[in-house]
């Protein structure tokens, strides 16, 4: 990036962030602006959980270890932590206090690790494996501290009238207006395999691109992409990919020179609007030092997964027109319909926002429900262990 184009990125970072600062010192003085419902819950669970943590039966279940079973458990099997298992559930709730221990895993206790497995954002298959295994060795009295680490957390966040919320560990977006749930959507975020996490930050959301380019960044053309074209060439037109020179546009033709300007930096390799578009058909811009941003995709088979960290940062939204009307909410004449046309036009295009929303990019791995109820949410990046 060159020194005119580094003041101007600085020029719009330091424009958003006035902006959200004033947004939400309003937010601070509006009468209507309320407790966020995240907090008031998580604090309601916690006296009831500490005296789990606190309770000599609790402790007992937990002094010893279950005993081993192979890789797995499925339905059917017979196992000696059968008993013990039965206790930990009825303890944490996930079974009634008269369940009985059969001679093998099934029936109500399978039912009882199902609702284990969801409470804990694991496959609820009822099949119990290393990662059902590792969550119901952790005792209340440590979930104590976790409850606490997150309501820590949960008070970095916003108060705004409108917000958005990712909950990067849950997989999950939600929008609020004042105290109510608007939306509440899957998100595929930051590979904790890859190590392309998905950062914290809160910031506010100015633009929305439609029909965007997806300008490929270097570090994943050099990883990935040019890798991929050099095997296989057909793969540059077939995807809509095109090099870029700002002096004289973009260049569809396919070269092994284009590839080494790319990496040398002297081109930019980018992929046009379309069906086959890594960014879908729209793009929610929010200034950040990691240039993460929202967007859709074509590969919504992903969202049906339970574990859904697979991107390079960036967070990928399952329903992108009902986040964009949410956004719009403010700006009427952006109807349905005229999203829709934005979105598919194949043409790029960006929307200033008349009003910047707030963005928080969490890390929160329990939350308490509606029911009172606690869900934790597997530590994907590790640190729950390292704060």
């Amino acid at each position: 990036m060159n020194a005119v184009a580094q003041k101007s990125a600085l020029a719009r970072r330091r424009l958003g962030w006035l902006c959200l600062l004033l947004g939400l010192a309003a937010a601070v003085q509006s009468a209507a602006l309320r407790a966020n419902p995240l907090v008031e819950r998580l604090e309601a669970a916690l006296p009831h959980l500490r005296q789990l943590g606190d309770d000599a039966a609790t402790q007992a279940a937990w002094s010893e270890a279950l005993p081993p079973f192979g890789r797995k458990l499925a339905a059917g099997k017979t196992w000696a932590g059968l008993p013990l298992l039965i206790r930990r559930l009825v303890i944490l709730g996930d079974l009634p206090a008269d369940t009985a221990v059969p001679g093998r895993y099934e029936g109500a206790v399978v039912a009882g690790v199902v609702a284990f497995q969801r409470r804990h954002g694991l496959d609820p298959d009822g099949v119990i494996g290393r990662e059902t295994l590792a969550q119901l060795e952790v005792s209340p009295a440590r979930r104590v501290r976790q409850v606490e680490l997150n309501l820590a957390r949960l008070a970095r966040l916003p108060a705004a009238p409108r917000w958005l919320l990712v909950n990067v560990p849950e997989f999950a977006l939600r929008a609020y207006a004042g105290d109510e749930e608007i939306l509440h959507m899957r998100v595929i975020v930051g590979s904790a395999r890859q190590r392309t996490p998905t950062p914290r930050f809160v910031a506010p959301m100015l633009f929305i691109e439609f029909s965007p380019y997806w300008n490929v960044p270097l570090s994943i053309a050099r990883r990935e992409t040019i890798p991929r074209l050099r095997r296989a060439p057909d793969h540059f037109a077939a995807q809509g990919f095109e090099f870029f020179d700002r002096q004289t546009g973009a260049i569809a033709t396919f070269a092994e020179d284009h590839l080494q300007a790319v990496l040398e930096g002297r081109l930019r390799l980018r992929q046009r609007p379309g069906p086959h578009n890594a960014m879908g058909g729209i793009k929610f811009v929010l200034p950040n030092e990691d240039d993460i941003f929202l967007h859709h995709t074509p590969a919504v088979r992903l969202f049906d997964r339970t574990r859904r960290d697979f991107s390079h940062g960036c967070i990928r939204v399952e329903e992108p027109l009902a986040l964009a009307q949410f956004v719009l909410a403010g700006q009427p004449e952006w109807d349905e319909e005229r999203i829709r046309a934005a979105m598919s036009s194949g043409r790029s295009t960006t929307l200033r926002l008349e009003q910047p929303l707030p963005v928080a990019i969490a890390y929160l791995t329990a939350l308490a429900g509606a029911d009172g109820r606690v869900r934790f949410f597997p530590d994907i990046y590790d640190l729950d262990r390292l704060e």
